[in-house]
């Protein structure tokens, strides 16, 4: 480590470098502010702590503090301030430096005692620094595990409502890894198409709700077995709704502008969202709301396209799956009545890296 002397005076700078010495500091030397600047530059890690003088040519001793405060801003810096201009070393304390000495110096225990000072005010500051990091380290890995649990609690609660009819539970894997490439695609950033590939696998989360006679049933559903089969929406949104009361969650879950306008966790409230609004149409003959257009949120139109895709590509109680040649042909049709026609121009300009994901995942 190195203790750096900048100071136009020839005779100073060599009685403070064979003093330093003695002491068994090594120093390094500059004429002006300029010369220092560049030594501190070149010498970074080396660089224990600055002696500077104000007033020199090329470069004066304030415009190195400016320079040095920005480049190295944990090295000391102790001014030389000739008597009488006290007034500029508080000046150079105000712009960063951290402490002064007065010229001329007779006594070099003044420098000792100042520089043990600054050394002692350095460690305490490398230290709290170090505590800081270790504390903000420490922070980031348990902030990293609660939210690794809650995306696994929500994936696991996604996974038990499809395995009461797909047995592999893939579906809800491939519908939030495409809904998240499909929110990047339709200009989300990124933090919010994370949290839309999170919480798209939940949208089906009520058919927890739904009897197994309904949900299983092989053959075509009566008018009875799907009003009933609707009420999943709902049902969806209630069980990820507020938990101090049930009527509340159904009150809540009664109202699209309630459940889009609630406070709390974002990941639970677009997980309510989607699970109500999934099944509502671009052109309003959907359910449970009879939403259209842009009155459905748009991550809710974007799973209904990757939803019904996937379906349409997987085997269910009551049909075989289609190809995905057909299903797109599908997607197509349906664009700009059932579907968002955006959205749906979307899927198709990242077909690719959608077969890839439902290739990657497939039952």
């Amino acid at each position: 480590m190195a203790i750096l002397i900048i100071d136009d005076e020839a005779g100073l700078r060599r009685s403070l470098t064979a003093h330093l010495e003695d002491l068994e500091f090594e120093t390094i030397e500059a004429a002006n502010g300029q010369e220092g600047l560049d030594a501190l530059l070149a010498n970074k890690d080396a660089v224990q702590a600055v002696v500077v003088d104000l007033n020199m040519p090329v470069m004066d001793g304030y415009t190195f503090i400016r320079h040095a405060v920005a480049e190295a801003p944990g090295v000391p810096i102790i001014v030389l301030s000739g008597v009488g201009i006290v007034e500029d070393a508080l000046t150079a304390m105000r712009m960063g430096a951290w402490d002064f000495i007065t010229k001329p110096l007779h006594n070099l225990n003044i420098l000792d005692y100042t520089l043990e000072k600054v050394f002692d005010r350095a460690r305490l500051l490398n230290e709290n620094r170090q505590y800081q990091e270790n504390l903000e380290r420490l922070v980031r890995e348990r902030t990293s595990e609660l939210e690794d649990t809650r995306r696994q609690v929500m994936q696991r609660l996604s996974r038990a409502a499809e395995y009461k009819d797909n047995e592999t539970g893939r579906h809800v894997i491939r519908v939030g890894q495409i809904s998240r490439l499909l929110g990047r695609a339709m200009g989300m950033d990124e933090e919010e198409s994370i949290i839309l590939g999170d919480c798209a696998p939940l949208h089906d989360v009520g058919k927890i709700g739904i009897p197994d006679e309904v949900l299983l049933k092989p053959g075509k559903l009566t008018p009875e077995e799907w009003d009933i089969m609707r009420l999943h929406c709902v049902y969806g949104c209630e069980i990820l709704g507020p938990l101090d009361s049930k009527d509340e969650a159904h009150r809540i879950c009664s109202d699209p502008l309630l459940v889009r306008k609630m406070e709390g966790n974002e990941q639970l409230r677009l997980a309510r969202v989607l699970a109500l609004c999934h099944h509502e149409r671009w052109d309003g003959k959907g359910y449970p709301f009879g939403l259209a257009g842009e009155d459905i949120p748009l991550e809710a139109r974007i799973v209904t396209v990757v939803d019904v895709y996937d379906a349409l590509c997987s085997d269910r109680p009551y049909k075989k799956a289609f190809s995905a040649e057909e299903a797109g042909r599908l997607l197509l049709e349906g664009a700009g009545t059932q579907f968002d026609p955006a959205v749906v121009e979307a899927f198709f300009a990242n077909s690719e890296a959608i077969y890839a994901i439902r290739n990657r995942w497939k039952d």
